[in-house]
């Protein structure tokens, strides 16, 4: 094959392509961190407007979700990028998403299908992002 020819795929010393695997994780990350940014805008907007019982309550956790919504954001940038730092934080996102679904869980009404979708997320990510395949695109070593 001639050097007119390569693509960036097949020519030599380009990156490989990023997995699916990865780029699923990177997705779930965003969607996350998308979730959590609308919730915190909402805890946010009803405290200002003073719906809630305790306003000063809901406008620190509106401002806490939004805040927290900024790691699996730049987890799921890294990700995407490839960058083998992301890995941590979106683990340790999908490990503090767990215990959250479980009290949503244990709850009544709307919050028990929200604790099943946060379940499947987090549980789904723990396992893209633990994959060897994904591992290996990040460039982490295992255990010599």
């Amino acid at each position: 094959m001639s050097s007119a020819e390569q693509t960036p795929e097949t020519s030599p010393g380009a990156p490989a392509k990023r997995p699916g695997r990865l780029t699923a994780a990177a997705a779930l990350c965003g969607l996350e961190a998308l979730a959590l940014f609308a919730g915190g805008l909402y805890m946010l907007v009803s405290g200002l407007t003073g719906a809630p019982e305790s306003t000063s309550q809901a406008e620190t956790g509106g401002v806490t979700l939004i805040a927290l919504g900024a790691i699996p954001l730049l987890a799921a940038r890294g990700l995407l990028l490839r960058r083998s730092w992301s890995r941590g934080p979106a683990i340790i996102t999908q490990i503090m998403a767990l215990p959250v679904a479980w009290t949503l869980l244990r709850s009544s009404g709307a919050l028990i299908p929200a604790g099943i979708v946060l379940a499947v997320v987090a549980v789904t990510s723990l396992a893209l992002l633990l994959n060897p395949r994904t591992t290996e695109a990040l460039g982490i070593r295992g255990r010599a």
